[in-house]
Formats: structure tokens, C-alpha cells, sequence
């Protein structure tokens, strides 16, 4: 049975956080080890490139419909772009990666900008912080 995405992304269904968080935060990292976030970060850019978003609007909205959160441009560079993401899990206080966001954005901003983007992550106690960076020397070959 094929599942219509399109359908899912427009469902006001709601999903417990609970739930989300032991699969994603409790039983990856029991199963990845050492590695959890690294490949969550790479998961992250693959789901961007099966959801590719057209504008920065567009993202935003992909935040908020699949549950990641709050997410608001701080200040904007020729070679750089600082984020916010005030998540669900800031909320409840809950400590998480947020590797997987960080790589979604990465790859939208590389396919939006046709250069290399990599995101770093800082984590603070009620929000993430990711900034985005890419170099125009750099192109997506």
C-alpha cells in the first residue's frame, strides 16, 4: 500500500511527543551508538532531498507541519544564514540533538544555493541555533 505523503503533510493528526522522542532520541541512539548523530545529520539531508522546498517560507512551514518546531531566520550573510528553532522538546525541557533539522536545512540551502552548505548546530537550554555556511568558491558538482 503506497502512502500519500501529500496527505500526511496536511493531516492535523497530532503525534505525541513522547512517542516521537523514544524513537527518535532513545532507541537511534541506543541503535547508532557513537554515531546517532552524525547519522541523523546525514538523514536530515536525505529527507530534504526527497521534501525539496521552494523558498525559505516554504521550509518554515515544513518545520511546523512535521512537528520539528519553531523556526525564525536571526541574520542573514553573503556566505551565511543563523537560524532559530524553538522546538517541541524546548517545551518539555527534553534534551535532544538537533542534527537531523541541521542537515535538512543544509541540503535545502545547497540545492537552493548550487554550493557546498554545511550547518552547525548549538544547542541552548530553549532553543538551537543553527547557522548555515557556504563557501561560493564551492559549487555542488
Amino acid at each position: 500500500m503506497k502512502i500519500n505523503e501529500q496527505t500526511l503533510l496536511n493531516s492535523d493528526q497530532v503525534v505525541p511527543l513522547l512517542g516521537h522522542h523514544i524513537i527518535r532520541n532513545i532507541l537511534m541512539d541506543d541503535l547508532l551508538g557513537k554515531d546517532h548523530e552524525s547519522i541523523l545529520y546525514w538523514a536530515g539531508k536525505s529527507i530534504a532531498r526527497k521534501y525539496q522546498q521552494e523558498s525559505l517560507e516554504d521550509i518554515i512551514d515544513f518545520f511546523t507541519k512535521v512537528g520539528w518546531g519553531n523556526l525564525t531566520v536571526l541574520k542573514e550573510k553573503k556566505d551565511e544564514i543563523n537560524f532559530q528553532l524553538v522546538s517541541p522538546y524546548h517545551n518539555e525541557k527534553l534534551a535532544v540533538t538537533y542534527q537531523l533539522e541541521a542537515g535538512f536545512l543544509a541540503e535545502q540551502y545547497e540545492y537552493k544555493k548550487k554550493l557546498i552548505t554545511e550547518a552547525i548546530v548549538q544547542e541552548k537550554k530553549d532553543k538551537a541555533l543553527i547557522t548555515l555556511k557556504w563557501d561560493r568558491k564551492d559549487p555542488i558538482e
